[in-house]
């Protein structure tokens, strides 16, 4: 058996899932301290995939090994392994020996590289043969007339200038008529105060470090220069593209919510202007070449609140941690009851136009967004796709009504910023195959062997240029848009384990899922372990894989099936799409997920339950290796992996919050990476690429 290292840093105080207590109090507000928002009736998803992980896992698993094998790979569900039998992972014939050491050694094209071991050391990792450099950190300048980075001389005015706080999302884009440079983009999800100010007092902050603060949130477009010889990537100070976008920032309301009288305040009394965009998670690229960006958890910025929808939404009721409500009445919900409404959206960047006003699109509704990502109808139209990051919430798609146009004239791209106004939202609902009685928790197959199911999506409303309708019986267009939460509810949508990234494969058009964990299955009332999740609670998480019908995003019905369960792979409650799980590296909490040319899925987690630090895995899903895992790199002591990019020789991520460990603090830190000791501990986007200059695993 893998021995596993053990638990880092898990004292009483920590939250559930491998993040420490620091982190949940800075970036989701303690969201899994508190009662969980979605109190509906709806089915929760172990109850709709209990006719999962069987029929294709045994299918999938005799044709890779022996039929004796296949038996112990249908066994890793969690069934009872009979006495005497061999381990799942041990080969019965020499030619099935040949073919395990073929896999150990190789791998899937784009996956030929030598996985990195677990670990915890204070640094990136990454495999032999590969090197790496930091692309940008936080603090450095970027504008022009903006200061070097002095961390004990920190002003808003500076870092308004400079690269934001904790990197999230990344996107990579083109930069026709300047060779060998590409404009990167950046989202800045949350501040950690506490790490950013030497001797932050949590009571009592200044108005200075909140504006130092609202200057760090947001988005960076950084042009980046890459050397002929390598793939390190460095960056292009004050070059005219370059822009920071912050808690200040205009920006334009658009869609059927732009205007309305819940979106309006003392301070925009028109409903279309909002200053800011907060805890920008992961987001996308459009196809016409601008940046999505998803607010996600918007709510912990604003204090007393009292309404339902509020409560529905997070909101608290009493102070805000970071005590902006002192310094700007809009973040208090009892003085601006609509402020609140006006965030928790998607936000269109235009990269290419420094003087362009950022949108947030209110069609695409209001939730937690991780992500937004887009793929086209074969007439031109967008579907974005949405996970809403909460225990036992949703996940939606919108479907646009309005087709692309080519080109780069000012009307062309006018319009295509418009794409996502008019359209129809909906959210989704998955069946299971297999009755829930034969689902007893144990991991042990239902009777039919059923390892896929189907869904549909349900409309919630539609917007168009003439206005809205809503097809939620009770609810308006407008409340539907700004209470999509609530609409979701009243519909029967199906309760997901936190639904994170969730992007289509550019290959094969399948949409994959990142579910990363709910560590309240099987607690008090929820609901119990299932087929797809045998564990009572899974602090692993897991992947769907969904199918459009005929393959067409705008279809109404989807088939679903589970493409990995995340864990141990020693663990007989673990599933790698049937690939044997002596080839593959262990993996927990799935969090961002993007493609590598080859279609491969590449994941990034983000706080690993496995006793080890999070990391970017890459998995093959197709062809005799679909399923094969394996790890790329690691990153330091208390931080997460974001916002992954993989082109044909580079491999770009985000180090979120670096030594975020409860009990560290600028003078006490738990991390010296990335410019060893005595420096501020510091965010960083990195870059990695092979040393000889080939293409990346292959």
């Amino acid at each position: 058996m893998r021995k596993l290292l053990p638990l880092i840093g898990t004292p009483s105080g920590s939250h559930p899932g491998g993040r420490s207590a620091m982190t949940c109090r800075f970036r989701c507000g303690d969201a899994c301290f508190h009662e969980v928002p979605n109190t509906s009736s709806n089915e929760y998803v172990g109850d709709v995939i209990a006719g999962a992980l069987s029929r294709r896992s045994m299918m999938r698993a005799a044709a890779v090994v022996t039929v004796g094998a296949a038996g112990a790979g249908a066994v890793g569900l969690g069934q009872a392994q009979p006495a005497g039998a061999a381990p799942a992972s041990a080969p019965a014939t020499a030619a099935d020996a040949a073919a395990v050491a073929r896999r150990k050694h190789k791998g899937a094209r784009g996956l030929r590289f030598a996985p990195v071991a677990p670990n915890t050391t204070d640094a990136v990792t990454v495999p032999d043969g590969y090197g790496q450099n930091v692309v940008i950190r936080w603090g450095e300048p970027i504008l022009r007339g903006a200061p070097a980075f002095d961390p004990e001389k920190q002003t808003a005015k500076a870092q308004a200038g400079q690269f934001g706080y904790n990197c999230d999302f990344l996107a990579l884009l083109p930069l026709p008529g300047e060779r060998g440079r590409q404009l990167l983009v950046a989202n800045h999800e949350y501040t950690d105060e506490i790490l950013m100010f030497r001797g932050y007092d949590a009571a009592n902050p200044t108005r200075e470090q909140a504006e130092i603060a609202w200057a760090a949130h947001g988005l960076s477009a950084v042009v980046v220069e890459g050397d002929r010889k390598t793939g390190k990537l460095t960056v292009v100070s004050r070059h005219q593209l370059n822009r920071r976008v912050t808690v200040t920032t205009e920006f334009r309301l658009t869609g059927p919510v732009a205007g309305s009288k819940l979106v309006r305040t003392s301070a925009d009394p028109t409903g279309t202007k909002v200053f800011g965009t907060l805890n920008n998670c992961s987001g996308g690229v459009t196809p016409w070449g601008t940046t999505l960006h998803g607010e996600e958890n918007f709510n912990q910025y604003f204090g007393n609140a009292s309404r339902d929808t509020d409560k529905r939404y997070g909101v608290g009721t009493g102070a805000t941690e970071r005590k902006w409500e002192r310094f700007d009445k809009r973040f208090d919900v009892a003085q601006e009851p609509n402020e609140v409404h006006r965030f928790g959206y998607v936000v269109e960047f235009d990269p290419y136009d420094p003087e362009s006003t950022p949108r947030k699109h209110t069609a695409l509704g209001r939730f937690k967004h991780e992500a937004a990502t887009v793929r086209l109808t074969q007439d031109g139209r967008p579907v974005v796709y949405s996970g809403d990051d909460e225990r036992f919430d949703y996940f939606y798609k919108f479907v646009g009504s309005k087709r692309m146009r080519h080109g780069s004239s000012r009307a062309v791209r006018e319009h295509n910023l418009s794409l996502l106004d008019e359209g129809t939202l909906y959210v989704a609902k998955l069946t299971g195959d297999s009755p829930a009685l034969e689902i007893d928790g144990t991991g042990k197959l239902p009777k039919d062997g059923e390892f896929d199911g189907s869904g549909q999506w349900i409309p919630l409303a539609t917007a168009t240029a003439k206005g809205a309708v809503s097809h939620v019986d009770g609810m308006t267009a407008e409340e539907v848009f700004v209470f999509t939460r609530l609409a979701g509810d009243k519909v029967g949508a199906t309760k997901m384990d936190r639904p994170e990234d969730i992007e289509p494969n550019p290959v094969t058009g399948k949409v994959y899922v990142a579910l990363t964990n709910n560590t309240n299955r099987g607690v008090g009332s929820n609901a119990k372990a299932d087929e797809a999740n045998p564990r009572h609670a899974n602090k692993h998480g897991h992947v769907l894989e969904l199918t459009e019908r005929w393959n067409r995003p705008e279809s109404t019905k989807f088939a679903w099936s589970l493409f990995l369960v995340a864990g141990d792979p020693d663990d007989p409650a673990t599933y790698f799409a049937g690939f044997p799980k002596d080839g593959v590296s262990p993996i927990s909490c799935p969090d961002n997920v993007a493609f590598d040319p080859y279609g491969n899925l590449w994941m990034s987690t983000d706080g690993a339950q496995l006793g080890s630090h999070d990391g970017l895995f890459g998995v093959a899903t197709r062809g005799e290796r679909r399923g094969e895992l394996k790890q790329f790199l690691t990153v330091p002591k208390g931080a997460e992996t974001c916002g992954p990019i993989i082109q044909d020789r580079r491999v770009l991520v985000s180090v979120q919050h670096p030594g975020e460990i409860d009990g560290a603090s600028v003078e006490k830190p738990a991390s010296t990476w990335p410019d060893g000791p005595g420096k501020y501990v510091r965010p960083a986007v990195v870059a990695v690429w092979r040393a000889d200059g080939s293409d990346i695993g292959v």
